[in-house]
């Protein structure tokens, strides 16, 4: 589940990058925030949802 979010977030921060339109930052900012939840995960040892 985190997994498949971190991958939206990655394609949409891609085509915000693409585009030109940004959502105010909105995008790069869930980006983090999916990164550093993955890798809390893969830290923490625990199995993915």
């Amino acid at each position: 589940m985190l997994y498949t979010i971190a991958i939206v977030m990655i394609i949409l921060w891609l085509l915000g990058m693409v585009s030109s339109y940004t959502m105010g930052g909105l995008i790069h900012i869930l980006l983090v925030i999916a990164i550093i939840v993955v890798l809390l995960n893969i830290i923490q040892g625990r199995r993915p949802l």
